[in-house]
């Protein structure tokens, strides 16, 4: 690699990883949360968007952004619910945990007890379905709704469709992403507990937790409910097709609110309806045969390294994306959910989630934010003329005029330089990393500035983005 790829890989590393560690007070400044939000949504063209946070246990955000239908221009609120997706895998998960606990039935029965004319049912088990490790081939891996999955389907010819092929793969050699699964543990908690599964979770989920605005397969039409819409090869936005009765299902067919996914997720970390030992069943990532790690448990992707443990997961059907994000040790959450399957929300969540990560190892520097510290730089190559005792011996050294004035040249040829902002703080060799992003004109930019706790400026590189 060149030194200019060594630091773009660098940048896209560390800019790319979750989460960023931020200094904060204890609670996050919602000011700065709103503005944050109010930018991507108009820099990235966002449909509609909820977004709601929570930090030591209590819900301290909760806001809708955009537009919940175009036609009539209605606008999210913090109260419009959006399908949430694959997110309700968690919920689907919980509910076997629930008939675990009782004894009704147990997450390591082989399929085979509940659907033996399913392929090698005897070699996987309910976990396995759960952990996306059985080997049974997806029937929804695809971005858009295909014309099978446009007319309705009983979930058990769907499952006899897919769960009657030979397996992708031996069971727990691999994790491959498997809706199927699901469907089929649906069916399983709709065998054992004698309700249709939707009536199980308002049961025994919704109504204990009181998540009025949560619903299972709910009419897309009722009162202030988002309309879901795409996009193709970046054309203006369409109403989406949703996929037809039985396609969803157990996998993903909850629709809710950033609000009521907080209370979930605050029920989970309080274990409210499932035991310490269920909710470690969801957030213990499970091994493959030849020893790695999957990353995911029941319902829940796990993060384990960096500056915080974290349990995840996204959503996406048709017209819809969805994220929630817990971090256990602070009792913190992010929830986000758009209605537009091509909405950007990644780079939301990431930078959103930087401002929740405890900021215990990052160091402390002397004098200006890190904030106003890229400003004055950068303000200063605007200029052409850098204040050179605040910068290092190195940088002072590596930053000839050369390189100052061409610079300056560069970014007057772009235009002004505008909306700068700290996208997360970390720490690397005993200095303050700053994850810098801003605008010239219109071209959008990355960097990274180091910085020493005596505030003297070690580095300052950035890239287009």
């Amino acid at each position: 690699m060149t030194h200019r790829s060594v630091f773009l890989a660098i940048v896209a590393a560390i800019a790319g990883s979750i989460p960023l560690r931020a200094q904060q007070p204890a609670r996050i400044d919602t000011a700065v949360v709103d503005s944050i939000i109010r930018h991507h949504v108009a820099e990235k063209r966002i449909t509609g968007v909820s977004v709601g946070i929570m930090q030591h246990g209590a819900i301290v955000f909760a806001r809708g952004y955009g537009t919940a239908d175009l036609e009539t221009r209605r606008p999210v609120t913090a109260s419009t619910m959006f399908a949430i997706g694959s997110v309700t895998k968690q919920f689907t998960c919980s509910a076997l945990l629930m008939l675990q606990e009782e004894g009704k039935l147990s997450l390591s029965d082989p399929v085979s007890k509940y659907f033996p004319q399913l392929t090698r049912a005897a070699d996987v088990t309910l976990l396995d379905l759960g952990g996306h490790v059985s080997g049974y081939r997806d029937y929804y891996p695809l971005d858009y709704v295909n014309r099978e999955m446009a007319r309705a389907e009983p979930a058990d010819t769907i499952i006899m469709r897919y769960a009657t092929r030979p397996l992708d793969f031996d069971p727990r050699s691999r994790y491959s992403y498997s809706n199927t699964g699901y469907l089929i543990l649906g069916r399983v908690v709709e065998r054992v507990s004698g309700q249709p599964f939707g009536a199980f979770l308002a049961a025994r989920i919704f109504t204990p937790l009181h998540l009025t605005r949560t619903a299972y397969e709910p009419s897309p039409n009722g009162a202030d409910m988002a309309r879901g819409y795409t996009s193709f090869a970046l054309a203006p936005p369409i109403a989406a097709e949703p996929e037809a009765t039985g396609w969803a299902g157990a996998a993903g067919a909850i629709w809710s609110t950033p609000t009521d996914l907080l209370t979930w997720d605050r029920a989970l970390l309080e274990h409210t309806l499932i035991s310490p030992a269920s909710v470690a069943t969801l957030t213990t990532p499970q091994r493959l045969t030849d020893g790695r790690s999957s990353g995911y448990g029941c319902g829940e992707a796990i993060t384990d390294r960096g500056q915080a443990v974290r349990f995840s997961h996204g959503g996406a059907v048709s017209g819809f994306v969805a994220q929630n994000t817990i971090l256990p040790g602070t009792q913190t959450a992010l929830v986000i959910l758009s209605n537009a399957d091509f909405s950007p929300i990644g780079e939301l969540h990431q930078e959103l989630l930087g401002k929740l990560v405890p900021s215990v190892d990052v160091p402390a520097v002397h004098g200006l934010s890190a904030l106003d510290a890229a400003k004055k730089f950068l303000s200063e190559l605007e200029r052409g003329t850098v204040d050179r005792s605040s910068i290092s011996a190195d940088f002072d050294a590596y930053l000839t005029p050369a390189k100052v004035a061409a610079a300056q040249r560069t970014l007057r040829g772009l235009g002004r330089i505008k909306d700068v902002r700290v996208a997360g703080l970390s720490e690397r060799g005993g200095m303050e990393v700053a994850t810098v992003r801003f605008t010239v004109g219109g071209t959008e930019a990355l960097g990274l500035m180091y910085r020493t706790p005596d505030g003297k400026l070690e580095e300052f590189l950035f890239s287009r983005n």
